[in-house]
């Protein structure tokens, strides 16, 4: 239940703790976790949900006392909004943050009391079954139904995605599928939040003070050998996608940062099993006041990376070929504070998880030279990863 009316008397208060200690122990079963290169937090308890329209305002009424001022500590409100950005969705303020820096050193945010929790003990799965939800047929019927419409000039981008639903025979361990994406995806935003979890490459936005930057990634190959990234890098049907992606990015960025937008790129960046396009895009706020990394992420949400381009016709058709909705699937994941600074990534590679039923989902840019074939490969190589975190013995 939505709860915005906070208590007075509470003030988050961080510090750093002497002894070291692996924060994803710390993970709460109401908790969210973001990890990404060694760096990053997890919470427990939820001091309130809020609506995310009111999520800047009341983080700003929040009375803090902050000895450390690293990324992450102080009030924050966590969460993942649905790819449907009319869904609105919350954000959650927690009780405690616990948090290692890039040096190494580890703190903790206390704004309530969480009750001590034993870890329980969980019994692994062993045993499951592994079925598709959209079928090979149906793909391949929508791809050209795309392929149609970019014919007709009414899109030019769409990125359609598929799902696939695996079922244990004992409930999934959020805080173990976490730790294991943490160890196999370098390079990854790891996330997990109500249910949702998973590794994305994408950063969608980040924000430091006045700085700005997002690196969009689309083209993409399912082999990192020499010649497949040799491949990526002259392939124009990629290039063409990429370019789509950082263009529109481009334009919203200089509506906030004027002439002080940048790119770098594109440059291919490799994971562990796939390789995309990428392209850093930067700027600097004239102000402060309005484009917290929450509001930035809303305003970029959805990009031509998850949903097509034009983006009200690319997700209507989105709608009309996919089946059972995308529910936090690819839209915007992260932590904001009350200063606004924050970061926001794609909820890509990812799970929604309830018991022993998880949902996986993965999509591919439709443009221009697409085939269904190849594009369908492509989605299994992106469903890969977090197949590996789920179906283990």
């Amino acid at each position: 239940m939505t709860n915005s009316a906070l208590r007075p008397e509470l003030i988050a208060r961080t510090r750093y703790l002497a002894e070291d200690l692996d924060p994803l122990d710390a993970l709460g079963p109401d908790g969210f976790a973001w990890l990404h290169d060694g760096v990053g937090f997890v919470t427990a308890g939820v001091v309130a949900r809020i609506p995310v329209a009111d999520v800047d305002r009341v983080l700003g009424e929040f009375p803090v006392d902050d000895a450390v001022r690293e990324p992450g500590t102080g009030v924050i409100a966590v969460g993942a909004l649905p790819f449907d950005s009319r869904a609105g969705g919350e954000m959650i303020i927690p009780a405690t943050v616990v948090g290692r820096t890039a040096a190494g050193r580890v703190w903790v945010t206390d704004l309530d009391t969480v009750p001590y929790r034993t870890a329980a003990v969980s019994v692994p799965p062993t045993q499951f079954t592994v079925r598709r939800g959209m079928s090979r047929d149906a793909w391949d019927e929508a791809v050209s139904r795309v392929l149609a419409e970019i014919e007709t000039g009414s899109v030019t981008k769409v990125v359609l995605a598929r799902d696939v639903h695996v079922e244990a025979d004992e409930p999934f361990d959020m805080t173990r599928i976490t730790r294991h994406l943490h160890e196999a995806e370098p390079g990854c935003f790891v996330f997990c939040v109500d249910g949702l979890v998973g590794a994305s490459p994408e950063l969608l936005v980040a924000r430091s003070g006045l700085e700005v930057w997002s690196r969009p990634l689309a083209g993409t190959t399912a082999r990192v050998d020499a010649a497949a990234l040799a491949d990526l890098a002259t392939s124009a049907k990629d290039a063409h996608e990429h370019r789509l992606v950082v263009d529109a990015l481009v334009e919203k960025f200089r509506h906030r940062c004027g002439e002080s937008v940048r790119t770098a790129g594109p440059e291919i960046v490799r994971f562990s099993t796939l390789a995309h396009l990428a392209t850093n895009i930067s700027g600097r706020l004239s102000s402060m006041a309005g484009d917290s990394a929450l509001a930035f992420a809303r305003a970029l949400h959805p990009t031509p990376a998850v949903g097509g381009t034009p983006s009200v016709e690319a997700v209507e058709l989105i709608e009309a070929l996919e089946t059972g909705g995308r529910g936090r699937y690819a839209g915007p994941v992260g932590w904001v504070d009350l200063a606004g600074n924050g970061e926001f990534a794609l909820a890509l590679r990812s799970a929604e998880i309830e018991g022993s039923h998880a949902v996986l989902r993965a999509g591919a840019g439709i443009v221009v030279g697409s085939e269904p074939a190849a594009e369908w490969d492509e989605t299994e190589a992106k469903l890969a990863p977090m197949l590996a975190a789920l179906v283990r013995p």
